[in-house]
C-alpha cells in the first residue's frame, strides 16, 4: 500500500512579503512531516512535496489562502517510500530559470491544449508537431513518439535550441511539452516572440497526460527529479534510477548489466575507477572550453543583480539601502540610474530613490548591455568525487560574481558545467590568485569541508614571489588584520581591533633580480592575509596591483589579461575527506614565475 502522497504544482501569480512566507510555509510543512521542495519568487510558486495524504491536504489549503492560489491544483502520485530527503523553502529569482526577460505567463502564456485533445488528434493522425522541450538526460527515458527534442542540457539552452529549428515549422501547428506545463509556460510565449504562429502547450504536461489518458502515444517513462527518477504510465516509480558517475537514467534492465556498479558507472561509462575520474575530468574540461569559447561574459547581454532587502532596512528608503552596502560609490552616482529607470521592484516595475523597502524583499539593478572584462579560461579540473570537485584556477578570474564580473566568474561556469548540480565554494581565492580551490557539490559537505578551514585542520601551503629579501629563512607575521575593506577591496592592519591573524614563511630562493621565492603557511585564514602580511613587513608581492611598495595602496583590484601576473599561488592543501576521514593532499603545479634552484620546502 502507498504510504506517501506526492504534489506536484506551480502557479505564475504576484508574491510579496517572501521572506515571511518562506518562513511560513517551512514551519507548517514541518510541522506536518512533510519533504520536499518549494519554491517562492514574485512571478509566483512552484512545489514538489510528499507525505501522508491527510498532511499533503493541509497544505494545499494553507497554500490556497495566498491570493492568487485559490485555486490551485496539483498532479497527484503514490509511492511506497518517501521520494525526498529534506523539507525547502526556497527564495529565488524565477521559479523556473529561463533567463529571458519580458516572459510573463501570469498575463499572457500560449494556448493549453487538455490531454484528451491529444491523443484525439494523435489518433485521427493530425498534422502536428510535438516538442519536447525537457533536457536530453529526461528524454532518454521516454517521450512521445515522433517527436522533436532538442538535445540540450538545461532549459537556458532552449532558447537558441528552438531557433535552429526548420523555419518551416512556424507555420504549422506546434504542441510543446514538459514533465508538469511549467516550462511550457514561458517557452511558449517566446517562440511565439520569435515567429511561431500556431504554439499550444500541453496542459498539466507529461504527468497529467498519463493521470488522464494514460500511455497512449507515449514511449516509455517519464523522467522525475527526486528519488523515484521514472514514472510509468500509471504514475508509479518504475524502477529506474541514475548513474552516480555519468547521470544517466537507467531503466531496470538496464540496471541488470554487468557494468552498472551502485555509485560508480553504468554500462554507458564503465571503466575502471582511474579511467573513469579520468574521463570525467576531460568531459568537464570539454564542457567548460565550449561554455568559454567565447567568454559568456564577453557577450552583449542585460544583466539584472539582485538586491536583497535585510531586517536591518526595513521600511527604510532604497536609496538608503544602496549607500550602506556600497559605501564606495557616491550617493550622486545613483540617482541618473534612478532616473534612467535601472532599479526594478520584485513586480519588475520601476522604482524611485525613495521607495519604501521591505525586509526579504528583492529587487534588481538593471545594467543594461553588459559586457565583462576579459577573464582566463584556463581552468583545470584535478580531482572530483560524490563529495567535492577540486580545481586549479588560473588568473585573473574571480571566484564570485561581484563588481564587473557575473557571467565571466569561477562560480558561474562551475554551476554551468555541474548543472543540474550547484558546486559551492568551500573557500576563496582572489581573482589574481591562482591554485587550488575546492568546491563541494552539496551544502551538507560544503559544512563538512569549512569547517576544517574554520578549525585550522585543513593545511595549506601557498608559493609566493615577493620584492626584497629577507633576513631570516623563516620568519612569520601576526598583525591583526582590518576586516572592512578599503580603497580597491584593500585590508589594512588594526593592532587593536582586527582580527587575529598568522602566517609562517620559509624562504626557497633569493634571485639576483631584487626578488624571493617563499612558501607561505596561512595559519589563519583572513582576506588578502599573505599579501597583507608581507606588505606590512616591507616585502610586498611582485605584481600586487593593490599593495603596493612603500606601504601605498593602489586603484586596480583586478589584473587584465594583459597584466604580468601577481605572484601568489595556492600550491597545496592537506585535508580529511568528509566522508571516508582519510587524509587527502593535493597540489597544483607551480607557475613558471615560481622555479628555483633546488632548495626544497621545509617539511611539516
Amino acid at each position: 500500500m502507498a504510504a506517501f502522497t506526492t504534489i506536484s504544482a506551480y502557479r505564475f501569480t504576484p508574491l510579496s512579503d517572501l521572506k515571511a512566507l518562506r518562513e511560513r510555509l517551512l514551519t507548517f510543512c514541518k510541522s506536518l512531516h512533510l519533504r520536499g521542495t518549494i519554491l517562492l519568487s514574485a512571478e509566483g510558486i512552484n512545489l514538489f512535496v510528499s507525505g501522508s495524504s491527510p498532511s499533503i491536504e493541509q497544505l494545499l489549503n494553507e497554500v490556497r489562502q495566498l491570493p492568487g492560489l485559490e485555486g490551485l491544483e496539483p498532479k497527484y502520485s503514490e509511492s511506497s517510500r518517501q521520494p525526498f530527503n529534506r523539507m525547502l523553502v526556497r527564495i529565488k529569482q524565477e521559479i523556473i530559470a529561463f533567463g529571458v526577460e519580458g516572459i510573463d505567463p501570469a498575463k499572457h502564456t500560449s494556448t493549453k491544449l487538455p490531454a484528451p485533445t491529444l491523443k484525439q488528434w494523435l489518433d485521427e493522425g493530425r498534422p502536428v508537431t510535438l516538442l519536447d522541450t525537457r533536457n536530453d538526460y529526461e528524454v532518454k527515458l521516454g517521450t512521445f513518439e515522433n517527436a522533436r527534442t532538442l538535445g540540450i542540457g538545461h532549459f537556458r539552452d532552449f532558447p537558441e535550441a528552438v531557433k535552429q529549428l526548420e523555419p518551416e515549422l512556424k507555420e504549422r501547428p506546434l504542441v510543446m511539452f514538459c514533465t508538469g506545463g511549467i516550462r511550457c509556460e514561458k517557452a511558449g510565449p517566446f517562440m511565439e516572440g520569435i515567429g511561431f504562429q500556431q504554439v499550444f502547450q500541453l496542459d498539466g504536461g507529461i504527468l497529467k497526460y498519463f493521470e488522464e489518458v494514460g500511455g497512449a502515444h507515449y514511449e516509455g517513462e517519464c523522467f522525475v527529479f527526486d528519488q523515484r527518477t521514472g514514472l510509468d504510465p500509471s504514475l508509479h516509480e518504475s524502477g529506474a534510477t541514475q548513474c552516480f558517475s555519468c547521470q544517466t537514467p537507467l531503466t531496470l534492465e538496464e540496471q541488470e548489466h554487468p557494468h552498472y556498479v551502485v555509485g560508480q558507472s553504468c554500462p554507458y561509462c564503465h571503466q575502471s575507477e582511474e579511467e573513469a575520474l579520468d574521463y570525467r575530468l576531460i568531459k568537464r574540461q570539454e564542457s567548460l572550453l565550449k561554455l568559454t569559447t567565447p567568454l559568456p561574459g564577453s557577450q552583449r547581454y542585460d544583466n539584472y543583480r539582485p538586491i536583497s532587502v535585510p531586517a536591518s532596512h526595513d521600511r527604510a528608503t532604497l536609496m538608503d539601502l544602496l549607500v550602506d552596502i556600497f559605501p564606495h560609490v557616491p550617493k550622486d552616482e545613483w540617482l541618473p540610474r534612478f532616473e534612467a529607470k535601472l532599479f526594478l521592484d520584485p513586480h519588475n516595475q520601476p522604482v524611485t530613490a525613495t521607495h519604501p523597502i521591505r525586509s526579504g524583499e528583492i529587487y534588481r539593478h538593471a545594467q543594461p548591455a553588459t559586457i565583462e572584462p576579459d577573464v582566463s579560461n584556463k581552468v583545470v579540473f584535478l580531482y572530483e568525487d560524490e563529495t567535492m570537485v577540486v580545481v586549479n584556477k588560473p588568473a585573473p578570474l574571480p571566484t564570485h560574481p561581484s563588481g564587473r564580473f557575473n557571467r565571466n566568474t569561477l562560480q558561474h561556469w562551475m554551476r554551468e558545467v555541474y548543472h543540474p548540480q550547484n558546486p559551492r565554494p568551500v573557500h576563496r581565492l582572489d581573482s589574481n590568485t591562482t591554485g587550488l580551490t575546492v568546491w563541494a557539490r552539496t551544502r551538507h559537505f560544503a559544512a563538512s569541508l569549512q569547517e576544517q578551514f574554520h578549525d585550522g585542520s585543513m593545511r595549506k601551503r601557498y608559493l609566493v614571489r615577493m620584492v626584497g629579501h629577507p633576513l631570516e629563512d623563516a620568519f612569520s607575521c601576526d598583525i591583526p588584520i582590518r576586516a572592512a575593506p578599503g580603497r580597491a577591496g584593500s585590508r589594512g592592519t588594526d593592532a587593536i581591533a582586527g582580527l587575529p591573524s598568522l602566517t609562517e614563511f620559509n624562504v626557497l630562493d633569493r634571485s639576483a633580480n631584487g626578488t624571493s621565492l617563499l612558501e607561505a603557511r596561512p595559519i589563519t585564514g583572513r582576506t588578502n592575509q599573505i599579501r597583507v602580511h608581507l606588505w606590512e613587513l616591507g616585502f610586498p608581492v611582485d605584481g600586487d596591483p593593490v599593495y603596493l611598495a612603500e606601504k601605498q595602496i593602489g586603484d586596480t583590484q583586478t589584473l587584465s589579461t594583459e597584466d604580468a601576473p601577481l605572484c601568489l599561488h595556492a600550491w597545496q592543501l592537506s585535508f580529511r575527506h568528509p566522508i571516508t576521514g582519510e587524509s587527502l593532499t593535493f597540489e597544483a603545479p607551480a607557475p613558471d614565475w615560481a622555479a628555483f634552484p633546488g632548495k626544497t620546502p621545509l617539511p611539516d
